[in-house]
Order: C-alpha cells, then sequence, then structure tokens
C-alpha cells in the first residue's frame, strides 16, 4: 500500500509540474522569454567607418533603418578597432583578448581551437548558436570547406572564409562541403536566410546567438547594384578636408560605390530589425550593429581602402547596442570609447553568463545600462606586423580616449591629436610646450595599457620569428592565395619554444 500511495503522489507531483510547464509555453513569446536568457544578435558588417551613417551626421549616405535603430540603441560614438584590419579584429571580438596575447595580428590565420570564444561559451549556457557569411579565422584558404571541428562553436553554418564578389558570393551549407553560391546580393541573401533561422527558433526553449557577417561595404565598389550608385553622383558628394588633392577624384569614384554598399546593406539589416519587431522577442534579444575596421578613402594622403593606420578614418566604427530592458537609455549617446575585446564581456555581462578569467577585455555592461556620456575610457590600439598594401608603415602602439589620439611607433612619438579640437586629426600636437604635460599624461596612459597585457611592443620581424609567421616575398602577407593551386600552409599562432 505504501508503494501505491507513493506512486500516486509522485503521479500528482509530475502532473501539477507538467501542467505549470504547459502554462508556461502557452503565453505569447513577449511573456515566454521572460524566463530565458537573452538571445544575441550580432551584425558585423566589413570596413564600414563610423562616419559614413546617417545618424553619425553625414549629409550624403542614406541609412534611414540604422539611423531609426540608433534612436532605439545605446550608441558609443567611440567605438574602435583594437586592430584595424579583418583577421585580428575578428579573433579580439570572438575571444576578449588583444592581438598580441592570442598572436592572431594578421589576415589569414588559423585561430586555435585550444582558444575560448564567443560560440563555444553560449553554447555551453544552453544557446543555439549560427553564422552567416564572412569568416575569416580558418587559415586554411579563402574558398575551403571549414568543417565543423574548426567552426570555435557554431552549429548553424552559411559561411566562408572570405569573398567579396557580392553578385555571385560562395558559401558553404552546414556538413555540405559542396561550394554553393547565394543567388542574389549577398547581404540580402544572408539576411533572408537568418531571418528564417530566427523565425524557427524564436519559439524555442533555448535561446540563440545569430551571427550575421555581412561584407560590405568593402570593396571592390564597383559591383554595387545599379540603383543603389544612382543615388550618388560622385560629384555631389562631399569630401573631408583631410582628403589630399591627390585622392580628391577617386575617393569620390569610390564613394559612390562605398555608399551605394552601404544603403542596400542598410536595408538588408533593417529586416533583420523588423522580423525581430514581428516576432516579439525584442524585449529579450540583445542587438549589436558593428563593423571590423574603417576605411582611409583618401583622408592624410593615404589611399582609399587602406586601414591597418591609427588615425579615425581606420580605427574607428560604428556600435549600436540595444538590450532587454533598455527603456529611458534610447538614443543614449556614449563617448567613451568601447575597444574590441570589451565586446565579448560585455555581451556576456547583459546576458547574466558568468566571464571567464583570461578575458582581457572590460565588462562595460554598467555603462550601457547607465549611459553617461560625460565617462571616459583609454582604448588601446596596435598594428603588431604591418602587412600587404601597409608593409612599409611602421608598427605602432595607440590610445584613444573621447577626445584624444596618441601614438608611438619604435621611432617614438607619431601622433597627438585633440579630437573634439581637430576632428579631422590634422594638427598634430606632438612637442608642443603648451601640451606637454597631456602628452606625458597620455603617454603614461598608454605605457599603463601595454603593461595590463604584457605587450613588449617589439619589432615586427620579433612577432613573426616569434610565431614562425611567412610572408610572401612578392605580397608582403599570409600567401592565403597558394591554397588554390594546392601548395597552401596553415599558419597559426603557436610560439616557438
Amino acid at each position: 500500500m505504501k508503494i501505491i500511495k507513493k506512486s500516486v503522489s509522485l503521479l500528482v507531483v509530475f502532473l501539477v509540474l507538467g501542467g505549470c510547464k504547459r502554462k508556461e509555453i502557452k503565453g505569447n513569446i513577449g511573456d515566454r522569454v521572460a524566463v530565458k536568457k537573452p538571445n544575441v544578435v550580432y551584425i558585423l558588417t566589413d570596413q564600414w567607418r563610423s562616419t559614413a551613417l546617417g545618424y553619425a551626421g553625414n549629409p550624403d549616405v542614406k541609412t534611414p533603418n540604422l539611423d531609426a535603430f540608433a534612436k532605439e540603441s545605446v550608441n558609443f560614438t567611440n567605438a574602435v578597432s583594437v586592430m584595424p584590419v579583418c583577421t585580428p579584429h575578428r579573433a579580439a571580438l570572438l575571444t576578449g583578448k588583444f592581438p598580441t596575447t592570442t598572436g592572431m595580428f594578421v589576415n589569414d590565420l588559423y585561430l586555435p581551437s585550444e582558444e575560448l570564444t564567443m560560440a563555444e561559451i553560449y553554447k555551453a549556457e544552453g544557446y543555439n548558436t549560427a553564422y552567416w557569411g564572412k569568416w575569416h579565422l580558418d587559415g586554411h584558404g579563402r574558398l575551403n570547406y571549414i568543417p565543423k571541428e574548426r567552426r570555435q562553436g557554431f552549429d548553424y553554418w552559411k559561411a566562408l572564409e572570405c569573398s567579396h564578389n557580392y553578385t555571385k558570393m560562395p558559401y558553404y551549407d552546414n556538413n555540405n562541403p559542396e561550394i554553393k553560391y547565394w543567388k542574389e546580393y549577398s547581404p540580402f541573401a544572408i539576411v533572408k536566410d537568418a531571418n528564417q533561422y530566427i523565425t524557427e527558433h524564436a519559439k524555442d526553449d533555448k535561446p540563440f546567438l545569430a551571427f550575421i557577417s555581412i561584407a560590405t561595404p568593402h570593396f571592390p565598389h564597383d559591383n554595387a547594384q545599379k540603383k543603389y550608385k544612382d543615388l550618388y553622383p560622385p560629384e555631389s558628394l562631399t569630401l573631408n578636408p583631410n582628403v589630399t588633392e591627390k585622392f580628391k577624384n577617386k575617393s569620390r569614384e569610390e564613394l559612390q560605390g562605398y555608399y551605394a554598399h552601404a544603403t542596400a546593406t542598410d536595408e538588408a539589416i533593417g529586416t533583420v530589425l523588423a522580423k525581430l519587431k514581428e516576432l516579439d522577442i525584442l524585449n529579450n534579444t540583445i542587438i549589436v550593429f558593428s563593423a571590423d575596421h574603417g576605411e582611409m578613402m583618401g583622408a592624410h594622403d593615404v589611399r582609399p581602402f587602406q586601414k591597418q593606420r591609427a588615425w579615425d578614418e581606420s580605427i574607428k566604427v560604428p556600435f549600436l547596442i540595444s538590450y532587454p530592458g533598455i527603456d529611458k537609455q534610447k538614443g543614449a549617446i556614449i563617448n567613451a570609447p568601447i575597444n574590441t575585446p570589451d565586446i565579448l564581456p560585455s555581451l556576456l555581462g547583459l546576458s547574466n553568463i558568468k566571464i571567464p578569467q583570461n578575458i582581457e577585455g572590460e565588462n562595460l555592461t554598467a555603462l550601457i545600462k547607465n549611459p553617461d556620456s560625460s565617462a571616459d575610457r583609454v582604448a588601446l590600439v596596435m598594428s603588431v606586423a604591418p602587412f600587404a598594401g601597409n608593409y612599409n608603415s611602421l608598427p605602432y602602439r595607440a590610445i584613444r580616449t573621447k577626445q584624444y589620439t596618441y601614438a608611438r611607433t619604435p621611432n617614438g612619438p607619431s601622433m597627438f591629436f585633440d579630437n573634439a579640437a581637430d576632428p579631422y586629426q590634422m594638427n598634430n600636437l606632438l612637442g608642443k610646450p603648451e601640451f606637454k604635460a597631456i602628452q606625458l599624461e597620455l603617454d603614461n596612459k598608454l605605457n599603463g595599457k601595454l603593461a595590463q597585457i604584457g605587450d613588449e611592443f617589439k619589432s615586427r620581424d620579433y612577432y613573426l620569428k616569434k610565431y614562425n609567421y611567412t610572408f610572401d616575398k612578392k605580397k608582403p602577407a599570409v600567401p592565403h592565395w597558394e591554397f588554390e593551386v594546392g601548395k597552401g600552409v596553415v599558419q597559426s599562432p603557436k610560439p616557438v619554444k
């Protein structure tokens, strides 16, 4: 009899608990997701500098969807790329570590599987993980298939290492090793698939991390769709005063396609934002819009397409973030810099997930939830081993505060700008007696940031030798193109002992 009574009691408890569970699930999406950790939608674009947006005050470019999103999110006006070039930024973003710590400081390296990454952390917390678009962290050639064990924790996969053929963009569909091609302009194709995934997973018990990596507005710019290029007659476009005479015509020509890609990409991103609203999951979703680096576009006598430099055109990127519970903070401005390694710990903080101890970035959750336009921080920017078009440039370490930029090369101080008084960075203050005290203070702050991460700031050759990296002799970069003829060698940051 005791056994029977105990069984009946257990059955009653089971039914009660089961009924409670069903009651919770019957509620609408907005009610149900309140008990889950927040979804994360991270939208990463390529080479989209911070000033190429309507909400940033650009008089020419049309970005209505992101302009509207800026009013619904927190805007970091001085977001900087820790190293303004593709692979290093992406590695720092996914690991929360600096390029000198991971060894990921040039393009086309393989991010070691030993590194703990964004998707692996979220997946361990019960998240579904998905990735679309440009990856640029595999180091096994730009067109080769990336198997599941090299996807750093992302399960759903519609991606490729690297391509900028926006009209016939290749990709791999999850575990199918046969290369495929998006059937339309790649930003539109990618967001359609992402929206389908988000729709299918919106009602899941598990939250999702959806990482949407769109390769525009990176060059080539001439393959932008005509209807968007027609919006931007080159002769009508405004150039900043720091664009030199030599590059004015070329810059306007490139800006036409650059802005065309930006407007089309804004339209694509708008469909993602609209889908999240339609599904009523905005109240439990963290949304980020940003880019990996900027674009010089003729400023300071540096030709279009170039990055890796310490000027704002190269290092500053857009960064808008919306999060569950955002209310009076909508449209708030934060002038304190956010740096690439800060992003992962801040996302984890907003997601109520414990931050791993070896992450080097700072959790800025408190600042994001309590925006203060007067707050300030020091963001470290670096060029460890200049390569490709910047091979002849000197390595540097720099800091960006809300007001100042200060940089050193191995030859000594190289840049000192008051960005509030001189937003186009045309008046280098180095050595001016009236700014001597501020320069010394900035130099001490730079030394402090380097000491924090154990960065000795040595020569390019030192770092290349340390990690046994080899550049091509004719094209001073990791020779990723050799994989296309079966001769490629994977280069990965495993220090030489």
